[in-house]
């Protein structure tokens, strides 16, 4: 009877085993960079760093500044990484990028199916979120561009009489 238990726990270990080293081939915690949506992060990168490249820049999209300094912006929900390669094509460095909804101050408010997101500091506004419905989402994206418009144009404006003199 010990033998047959011996020969059943045989198969146990190499299950083990096999677990051991597909854990072993996954990158660990630290190589992973968590960013909320419609926010950034700064990173370094390696010297030799010639090219960067993003797994899918739907999800995060990256900005290379001088001093080997990089600025990553999470786009939209999910995962993807990024590489760090050399001059020759030899990857430097690879992360996996989780971007996620930002957790502070974010209100959910489900009609039904649908869902219309709020900012809540102190008070409530409408807020500008993946995932909310149409008849939410586009007045407070179109709110939100008609005042970035109007920033701009004043911008413009103020600048336009100093540059004159």
């Amino acid at each position: 009877m010990s033998a047959e238990f011996a020969r059943r726990r045989l198969p146990s270990l190499s299950v083990l085993g096999l677990v051991a080293a597909a854990m072993a081939a996954h990158p660990a915690a630290a190589d992973t960079v968590t960013i909320a949506v419609d926010q950034a992060k700064l990173m370094r990168v390696p010297e030799r760093t010639a090219t960067i490249v993003i797994g899918n820049p739907l999800i995060a999209d990256v900005s290379l500044q001088s001093g080997g300094i990089l600025v990553v912006t999470g786009k939209g929900y999910g995962a993807t990484n990024f590489l760090a390669l050399d001059r020759s094509g030899n990857v430097l460095t690879e992360r996996q990028l989780l971007v996620k909804a930002p957790s502070e101050h974010i209100v959910s408010v489900y009609y039904g199916v649908e869902r219309a997101t709020l900012t809540c500091e102190p008070e409530c506004q409408p807020r500008v979120m993946l995932g909310d419905a149409p008849n939410f989402f586009n007045p407070a994206a179109q709110q939100s561009a008609a005042r970035n418009g109007s920033a701009a144009q004043g911008a413009s404006a103020a600048s336009a009489p100093a540059m004159a003199r």
